[in-house]
């Protein structure tokens, strides 16, 4: 996400991130921004002048992923370690915040697993395609610099991982849980395959903030169609809109 405050701001949104996590930006008179109606996407960069970038940037997140080169991208090293659970509802989506100790390395920089949260549908379409849901794990490293990354989520057979984190989702909204006696770990979230696109971005909330290192796998994970619809209980419209690439480039790995 997002220290905590500037984190939390710039990358609690991500989803946010910093999205890293998602952020949950409020002010005097509670939650400033949604995906409905005068709170959703398109009023975000008008509602507070630190949201501008959300409307005036030009490396925003999500993007439809089409016309990816293909490179020699260096392979993400995950390194994930079972953590104790702890979930809440923060008014955006469902977060799972993540303890110290895990972390991926990429092009020679670590970043420290922080938080995921997810979105239906999901924020990336690939070729004009989006997919019921898709999960953002939110990592940040030593000199502050947010990665993400994102693994889309498919109809498919149920989900086991998923369904510890369902079935243990906070009835207070706002509130995190520690969850007795529950561990995960989010290595059994990602492919088997982990070849991934790559382009730079923003966090997919408020604030918006750029300079987000994006890397989305580009092999689906399975989900089942009663795990989709129980998400959707809680948020079945937690998208961002695709936004302009731009002049960024955008590369797929060999």
């Amino acid at each position: 996400m997002f220290l905590k405050r500037k984190f939390l701001s710039a990358a609690i949104a991500l989803g946010i991130i910093v999205s890293a996590g998602t952020v949950v930006a409020k002010d005097d008179h509670g939650h400033s921004w949604g995906y409905e109606g005068t709170t959703s996407a398109t009023h975000w960069g008008d509602m507070k002048p630190e949201y501008a970038t959300c409307k005036l940037g030009k490396n925003q997140s999500p993007i439809d992923i089409k016309g990816a080169v293909a490179a020699d991208l260096d392979a993400i090293k995950f390194d994930y370690k079972t953590s104790p659970l702890k979930i809440i509802d923060n008014s955006h989506t469902i977060q799972v915040n993540y303890s110290a100790g895990s972390s991926i390395t990429v092009n020679g920089k670590q970043y420290k697993l922080v938080q995921v949260h997810f979105h239906q549908p999901s924020e990336e379409k690939v070729d004009g395609k989006a997919y019921p849901m898709d999960a953002h794990l939110v990592h940040k490293s030593e000199d502050g610099k947010l990665a993400v990354v994102t693994v889309l989520l498919k109809e498919g057979k149920n989900n086991p991982l998923l369904e510890t984190l369902w079935k243990n989702i906070p009835k207070q909204k706002e509130n995190e849980v520690s969850v007795k006696n529950a561990n995960i770990n989010l290595a059994k979230l990602l492919p088997k395959s982990q070849g991934y696109y790559a382009f730079t971005g923003s966090l997919t909330t408020p604030p918006c903030s750029e300079e987000v290192t994006w890397m989305v796998l580009n092999t689906p994970v399975e989900m089942s169609k009663s795990q989709i619809g129980t998400f959707g209980k809680y948020y079945n419209n937690n998208a961002r809109p695709v936004q302009p690439l731009n002049d960024r480039s955008l590369k797929v790995s060999k």
